[in-house]
């Protein structure tokens, strides 16, 4: 059996560096299984992540030969093995210890978007199309890879006024909802910063749930907000009615 270099973070809040670290190379291994091989063989204080391992928990989510990657998803032989594999946390978010981060931020912006609400009246009956449209963005597994890819966050930290693409992919599930009856276009705008986002689809590339992130959901939420806020003949109509 081949063996492989794994080049791992290790470090805390207060600094760190990677290490090499040489494992076994077996059939069918993914990055996570060679994570667990360097804490079973060197390192058992290696702090990481996961759960599933079957890419539906979105628990391992890591920096990959420097691409947001779900660990357990991320076979090794798709990798080049003739050098190091590197593996680092999550660029987006404050560490905590080695490949494990802080990622509380993003339950504190999920309850600033209000529930589901039906409209008053409403008769629940729902196309097909509606629940496709819908059920796209409920495919979601949280993993935040998403957010750690956006530039936005990642290199300009405008976290407290931006939502970043996993909650406007949440803010389409509900906006988009036939029956639902509360208008979330103002928080979008206002608390949730879409205006930042310049739609260049790295969070899409990187969903490891396929969701066209940028087509479906977020050109969709901008477009209303430039209608309620920009579109001249709406501005209009609200001058008239004062």
């Amino acid at each position: 059996m081949a063996d492989v270099t794994m080049r791992i973070y290790r470090g805390d809040q207060q600094g760190g560096k990677t290490v090499d670290y040489t494992v076994p190379l077996t059939p069918g291994m993914v990055v996570l299984d060679a994570v667990h091989a360097v804490q079973a063989q060197y390192a058992p204080d290696l702090a990481v992540r996961w759960n599933c391992k079957a890419a539906k928990c979105g628990s391992c989510s890591a920096e990959v030969n420097g691409r947001p990657r779900l660990m357990c998803k991320t076979r090794m032989d798709s990798l080049p093995l003739n050098e190091p594999i590197t593996v680092y946390p999550m660029k987006a978010f404050p560490i905590i210890k080695d490949l494990a981060t802080d990622v509380s931020w993003n339950y504190r912006v999920n309850k600033k978007i209000p529930a589901f609400k039906a409209r008053p009246g409403v008769e629940w009956k729902m196309y097909q199309a509606d629940v496709d449209r819908v059920q796209e963005f409920r495919k979601c597994i949280e993993c935040f890879l998403c957010q750690d890819v956006c530039h936005v966050l990642r290199d300009h930290d405008k976290q407290e006024v931006f939502g970043g693409p996993r909650f406007f992919v949440r803010t389409a599930s509900l906006e988009m909802h036939p029956l639902d009856g509360v208008s979330r276009i103002a928080l979008l705008k206002e608390q949730l910063g879409i205006g930042y986002c310049n739609i260049t689809k790295c969070c899409t590339e990187v969903c490891p749930e396929e969701i066209h992130i940028t087509d479906n959901a977020i050109i969709p939420l901008k477009e209303r907000v430039v209608d309620q806020f920009y579109d001249p003949l709406t501005m209009l109509f609200r001058k008239v009615r004062g």
